[in-house]
């Protein structure tokens, strides 16, 4: 199974999450006990090498990036476009220009600010955020950019996120709030001192092993042949991030369709179309808004759109499952065609070109946000029959029709 960038990513933020409260005392969980500078130094390390990742990927896979046209792509052939991406993609170039400009700015330039003092953290913090929400609103790219919103949230120390949780005028003052608790606690717990002295174990023990974890990854990032989303341990507990380093050019969908006839050659048979949840597929279906959920099937159609059916074989798989109509399967898809009458005999994939609409013109009059040009077949018409050698030699489970 394809593992995708942000599910690594909140691997890694949940592990540094396991460490971020304090760790019991012998008698019972201190209060007002500060977390570590260890782990919240994790965090900064997380999106430090998250953005410098997405950055360095960028300017090293595809040329447009460096000439400043990427932007003139993205909203139109990202995964899964929202209904704002339609609108940004008719900006005018210069301004595509100054976005790619700003996307280098925050990616290249913003995450050394972690390392220039107080005030440059928290503007990279703001900064970040602020990034982060653009993309949701330019985009359904799953729950990836609201995750990376969390590390960032290490760049504020608690003077600056004091008026958040004080009612009473003026900043908290948080260094004398723990002073006074572990006075409190003193007094209160004789085996403080044992504590206090397991979590300082925990806590170097726990630098030391980000630390080393972070080598490969390091070399990775200073590396001309740098990889992005994976890992070089089996946990993924320190990973290597970056995303878009190369930007397709031309929007390209699989339509799976379907047919009653005996004959799939036939030039009358008539093939329907199956509907998926979020993709792009009916040309009058307005761009679908599901930030920070996720539909799985969708994304991996889109990175099966510019790949052929031999590199991607579940699609076949997928086909099978609909020509038996299994329910599990059909949850996953918006509008099955043979809902209600007898299923499909055959099962074919189409590939089509897929731009936007123009806003205001011919076709957006008539209600249609896509236009679409056919390339040819991407896998030929297939039936269950013909499919039970593949799937027994792959050793998936073949059910006939019900």
């Amino acid at each position: 199974m394809r593992l995708l960038g942000w599910e690594s990513q909140l691997l890694e933020t949940g592990f540094l999450a396991i460490f971020l409260c304090p760790l019991w005392t012998l008698s019972q969980l201190p209060k007002r006990t500060p977390p570590s500078r260890i782990v919240i130094w994790g965090y900064r390390w997380l999106i430090f090498r998250i953005m410098l990742g997405a950055g360095l990927i960028k300017i090293r896979g595809d040329r447009c990036w460096r000439d400043l046209t990427c932007m003139d792509y993205h909203y139109e052939t990202q995964p899964v476009p929202n209904p704002i991406a339609y609108y940004m993609h008719r900006s005018p170039g210069w301004f595509h220009q100054f976005e790619t400009l700003f996307n280098h700015f925050i990616e290249l330039v913003v995450p050394f600010f972690l390392f220039l003092g107080r005030r440059m953290c928290l503007s990279h913090g703001i900064l970040q955020i602020l990034f982060q929400v653009l993309l949701i609103l330019s985009g359904n790219l799953s729950f990836l950019n609201w995750l990376t919103i969390v590390p960032s949230i290490a760049c504020f120390d608690d003077a600056s996120l004091s008026f958040l949780f004080s009612s009473k005028k003026g900043a908290v003052k948080p260094q004398v709030l723990e002073i006074q608790a572990d006075e409190d606690a003193k007094g209160t717990d004789p085996l403080l001192p044992y504590g206090c002295y397991i979590r300082k174990v925990v806590n170097a023990s726990f630098g030391v092993l980000i630390a080393f974890l972070s080598v490969p990854v390091v070399v990775n990032l200073l590396s001309s042949q740098q990889i992005m989303n994976t890992s070089f341990n089996s946990l993924r507990i320190v990973n290597t991030y970056g995303a878009f380093g190369s930007i397709t050019k031309e929007r390209t969908e699989v339509v799976i369709q379907g047919t009653s006839s005996l004959d799939p050659n036939n030039p009358a048979a008539i093939w329907e179309e199956y509907e998926f949840k979020c993709k792009p597929g009916d040309l009058n279906r307005r761009p679908c808004l599901i930030s920070p959920y996720h539909y799985r099937l969708d994304w991996l159609m889109w990175f099966a759109a510019f790949q052929t059916y031999e590199q991607n074989e579940w699609i076949i798989h997928l086909a099978g499952k609909l020509l038996a109509e299994e329910r599990e399967v059909l949850s996953l898809l918006a509008v099955n065609p043979f809902e209600g009458r007898s299923p499909p005999r055959w099962i074919r994939g189409e590939h089509f070109k897929y731009k936007f609409s123009q806003p205001g013109g011919k076709h957006a009059g008539n209600g249609k946000w896509w236009i679409r040009k056919r390339i040819g077949p991407y896998f030929p018409p297939v039936d269950l029959k013909g499919l039970r050698k593949f799937f027994k030699a792959r050793n998936w489970p073949y059910r006939a029709q019900s």
